[in-house]
C-alpha cells in the first residue's frame, strides 16, 4: 500500500475530493490523504454532498494543515498531488522520503460566487475531472517503473481533461 497526499490551500474543497476519490477507487492499494497550507478548518458542505451523492467514502474527511504530515510519525509519502495553484507555488515543508510529485491544478470550485447552481456545477467539474486523473494515476504499472516513470506519468494526469 503507498500513501498519496493532495494538497491544496484551504483543504475544503479540491484536495478532499481527490482524498476521497483515490480512497474508494484504489480499492484498498493506496491511501489518500489531503492537507491544506492554510486550511479553513471545515470541508466545505458542497463537496462533501457531492461524494454522497456519488457514493465516495467521506469518513474523517477534515481540513487539516500540511503539517500534520510533515511530523514525526506521520505517514510516510509516496506520492504529493498539489491540486491548486496557488500551493503548487509555495514553499512546501520537506517530505521524508523523496515522494513523486506532481501538480494537478485545477480551478476552485468554492471560489463560484455568482450563484448556487454554478456553484454546483463547478463542483461536479472538479469532481469530474479529478475522478480522471485519479483513475489514470490508477492504471499505472507501479511495479515496472522506474521513479523518473512516475513523476512523469504523475505530471501528465495533471494535465488529464481541461483545468
Amino acid at each position: 500500500m503507498a500513501n498519496v497526499l493532495f494538497l491544496c490551500t484551504g483543504n475544503s474543497a479540491r484536495s478532499i475530493l481527490a482524498e476521497s476519490l483515490l480512497n474508494h477507487w484504489s480499492k484498498g492499494a493506496f491511501t489518500g490523504y489531503s492537507a491544506g497550507s492554510f486550511p479553513k478548518g471545515e470541508v466545505h458542505p458542497m463537496a462533501i454532498d457531492l461524494l454522497k451523492q456519488f457514493g465516495m467514502p467521506t469518513e474523517g474527511l477534515r481540513s487539516k494543515s500540511w503539517d500534520e504530515f510533515a511530523k514525526p510519525g506521520a505517514p510516510t509519502m509516496d506520492y504529493i498531488f498539489t491540486v491548486c495553484d496557488q500551493a503548487a507555488g509555495e514553499m512546501c515543508p520537506v517530505w521524508p522520503g523523496h515522494p513523486v510529485t506532481a501538480h494537478w491544478g485545477l480551478a476552485d470550485p468554492a471560489a463560484v460566487t455568482s450563484s448556487t447552481m454554478d456553484q454546483a456545477l463547478a463542483f461536479r467539474e472538479a469532481f469530474r475531472i479529478l475522478e480522471a486523473r485519479v483513475r489514470y494515476f490508477l492504471t499505472f504499472r507501479f511495479k515496472e517503473l522506474k521513479r523518473a516513470e512516475l513523476q512523469s506519468l504523475s505530471q501528465a494526469a495533471g494535465k488529464l481533461l481541461p483545468s
